[in-house]
């Protein structure tokens, strides 16, 4: 179920070319560029992002667990529904750009790359060991991936920018964000807002994981972010609020983008730290894992029979 948070008339936003209308975009982009996977697919594909992060925890320096499971929902739906994209064609001047702000959910990343074919399967299982492409933070030379991430605070930035170049250029193409809520904290992701709202760019859309956990604990506890929707509307963000885990939810709110023409969206996705996985879920200890053989079994048996409730 989503919640809109803002549906008051967006101000007009600076001359900057003007930004490429809804019509315009859609003729520009040739049906079967998008994800192909049905809705009725996603609990699948899912639910085997969660199993390929699993088996790239289990490398020898392990993997973030926490902050991959709770965002595989939300890389599921955009990687298969939402983003515009030919992996055949990872430059394709028309495509949706996509920025992993919190770049250590890699696993999570690279586990949609390769549902979508940017690389072979059997490469996941050289993650974060010597000499392979797949690192603890992503790297540029991975195909689909836009820039290297992890530097926390920085993902905004760099999506408002593609933006405002897609704008000027006339390109149809699109740019998401996915942001931890702990990066909120970050002077640089308010200035980010700050700038995006000002140029009204609703080719622009910043989905933060909202799990309420960082590395140290709560993020309440560490520096409050609520009310994190006002905060986003007051930088003149259209905010909805939805169940980060309900895919048909997440399917809905990222169909009917922009949420209101002249504001960039902010999509406030609910969360569970560790999610699928009982042995991990809401908890700060998942933040970073590396699975022995035993704990790997135990966190894919909680898995499966999650799945089978």
């Amino acid at each position: 179920m989503t919640t809109a948070l803002d549906t008051a008339p967006a101000t007009a936003a600076p001359d900057v070319t003007g930004p490429v209308d809804g019509a315009a975009r859609e003729a520009a982009v040739p049906p079967g560029a998008a994800g192909p996977a049905g809705l009725a697919d996603l609990a699948d594909l899912a639910h085997e992002v969660r199993e390929l992060v699993l088996r790239m925890g289990t490398s020898p320096h392990g993997t973030h667990v926490g902050g991959s499971l709770s965002s595989a929902d939300i890389l599921t739906v955009l990687y298969h529904r939402v983003l515009r994209l030919r992996p055949e064609d990872p430059a394709w001047a028309e495509r949706d750009w996509f920025v992993l702000s919190k770049g250590h959910a890699s696993a999570a990343l690279y586990a949609v790359l390769a549902q979508r074919g940017f690389i072979d399967r059997a490469e996941l299982d050289t993650y974060s060991r010597p000499g392979s492409r797949l690192a603890g933070h992503p790297l540029r030379r991975l195909p689909g991936v836009e820039f290297p991430t992890g530097s926390l605070g920085h993902g905004l930035s760099l999506a408002s920018g593609v933006a405002l170049a897609l704008r000027r250029t006339g390109r149809a193409g699109r740019a998401f964000a996915l942001l931890g809520d702990g990066e909120l904290q970050e002077g640089s992701v308010w200035e980010a807002a700050m700038t995006a709202g000002h140029y009204g760019l609703d080719n622009l859309v910043a989905v933060v994981d909202r799990n309420g956990l960082q590395i140290t604990g709560s993020t309440e506890d560490c520096v409050g972010l609520e009310p994190l929707g006002e905060r986003w509307r007051s930088f003149g963000w259209a905010t909805v609020e939805v169940d980060g885990h309900d895919l048909a939810a997440l399917d809905e709110v990222f169909a009917s983008l922009p949420h209101t023409p002249g504001r960039p969206t902010a999509v406030l996705a609910r969360t569970v730290k560790g999610r699928g996985v009982p042995l991990f879920e809401g908890k700060k200890k998942s933040h970073s894992v590396q699975l022995s053989p035993r704990l790997f079994q135990r966190a894919m048996t909680g898995l499966n029979a999650r799945r089978a409730r």
